[in-house]
């Protein structure tokens, strides 16, 4: 008997069912525990342990980040990984299954981008697998992640540069959507970064003449960059946040303030050398205000290196899997949300880059083409640094109704639904399934590593972070 005999498709989804129950249980208890960035400690303590029982073996801390670990079972052939988050957004509380914004706590974070499902289903495919190489007697080494601070930190980005990917053979991991696909596109490499300006205070009226403002400075420091955006790439982006204006107080010219910028662009060469651009902004406001800056990046990443190896097994296993199973229920209340809180122009943009006939129905229930040369995606993850490391699969599965913005309480209502069950399950027998034909077919691991080899130029990974910048509660901003 072969192990292609002995590791099929329906060995897979036999035991992804089996676990599916359990799993979904821990994503709903995420969902009603939303933590943020670098402070996920009650979400991992749950994901620890839901691993723990299953029999893994556990190494806290990776990467010397506290809500960081790696679940590891088996002990030799491949290393297999699965990537997981649960990190929430701040100001998303939400109660569930409603069709309007109500918060359950007013200013509480949730889970507005559906990471409860995401480590949730992680995980579900990671057991899943163990059961079946177990029972198989297939050698392997299955490992979990746990993977804080996505949204606003880059967790993963930090874990690469302490060398936690480093002997991943072959890296997999998912998001919740509205579409079932295989991700295909790239991303945009990204630099985070403070620009915090001194001045002088002083009376606004009796004495002006003897302030220096740095609200000046912040003010005047966007106005440049504004004016850069008619002379940088199209594909880039670069959005600010004033995180301190210096006061509430009119009267007092302001002597500190703060801004938080975000600069990206689709390789990160092109990144570094925007996000230079923006430091000299900075400097020429301070010269201008007569007031001193000093500049803190928080967390960088690169751009995702797709892998059209495991693209291709990763879109065959879920078209012979099919799209999550969706009942009356699911459709109605779906429909009741689309029309109680969506416009059609959330609807058809949710949609836009996939199938624009999509906009019609309220949940996806097939599994789109796989795309060929993607363009990149307006939007960027630390998973970008994996896909340096180990060749990385990604897919998107239908959790949410067609037309739900991310970000946004429309997502975190749908949280604890039955669809958004369903959807995560399907990505767990994705993943479970397309690591299960990194191991039964013995060419599918190399050829992954030579075209990764191939699209990297044979570069080796280097973390785009500064070596003196480490993870600390400093992210104000609202997810990437």
């Amino acid at each position: 008997m072969t192990q292609n005999d002995r590791l099929t498709l329906q060995h897979i989804i036999e035991r992804v069912d089996a676990k599916a129950q359990s799993f979904c249980a821990l994503s709903d208890r995420i969902w009603h525990m939303p933590e943020l960035a670098f402070e996920e400690h009650r979400s991992c303590e749950e994901h620890v342990a839901a691993l723990a029982a299953e029999g893994f073996r556990i190494t806290r801390k990776a990467g010397c980040i506290e809500t960081a670990f790696m679940a590891e079972y088996g002990e030799g052939g491949p290393v297999l990984a699965f990537l997981g988050e649960y990190d929430a957004l701040p100001d998303l509380s939400q109660a569930s299954g409603v069709e309007k914004a109500e918060p359950l706590q007013r200013g509480g974070p949730g889970h507005g981008c559906g990471h409860n499902l995401l480590g949730a289903g992680a995980a579900l495919a990671a057991v899943a697998l163990k059961d079946a190489l177990a029972a198989a007697g297939i050698e392997g080494r299955v490992r979990y992640y746990g993977c804080p601070a996505e949204e606003s930190g880059s967790g993963k980005s930090f874990m690469a540069r302490a060398g936690v990917f480093d002997d991943v053979d072959v890296a997999f991991c998912w998001h919740p959507n509205v579409v079932n696909e295989v991700v295909a596109a790239s991303s945009l490499a990204f630099v985070q970064c403070y620009f915090r300006f001194a001045g002088r205070a002083s009376h606004a009226a009796a004495s002006p003449h003897l302030g220096r403002s740095a609200l000046d400075a912040v003010e005047l420091m966007n106005i440049a960059v504004n004016y850069m955006r008619e002379h940088m790439p199209a594909e880039a982006r670069i959005h600010y946040a004033v995180t301190n204006s210096g006061g509430i107080a009119p009267n007092v010219v302001q002597a500190n303030a703060e801004v938080l910028y975000l600069v990206r662009s689709p390789d990160i060469a092109e990144t570094k050398r925007l996000f230079e651009r923006v430091r000299k902004a900075a400097e020429g406001a301070a010269l201008m205000t007569e007031t001193q800056v000093r500049y803190q990046v928080t967390d960088a990443g690169l751009n995702l290196v797709p892998n059209e190896t495991l693209l291709e097994a990763m879109h065959d296993n879920m078209v012979r899997i099919g799209a999550p199973t969706f009942d009356g229920d699911d459709r109605d209340f779906a429909d009741r949300l689309r029309r109680a809180s969506l416009s059609d122009e959330d609807i058809a943009a949710s949609v836009a880059s996939h199938d624009p006939t999509l906009a019609a129905h309220s949940l996806h229930e097939g599994i789109l083409p796989l795309a060929r040369h993607a363009s990149v995606q307006m939007g960027s993850t630390d998973v970008g640094d994996v896909s340096w490391i180990a060749p990385t699969v990604q897919c998107h599965t239908a959790c949410f109704a067609i037309g739900t913005p991310f970000h946004s309480w429309q997502l975190v209502t749908q949280g604890l639904e039955p669809a958004a069950h369903k959807g995560m399950v399907a990505a767990a027998k994705a993943l479970a399934s397309t690591a299960a034909d990194c191991l039964s077919k013995p060419d599918l691991i190399a050829r992954a590593k030579a075209e990764l080899k191939r699209r990297t130029g044979g570069r080796p990974f280097e973390s785009p972070i500064p070596p003196e910048i480490l993870p600390e509660h400093l992210h104000s901003s609202q997810g990437r």
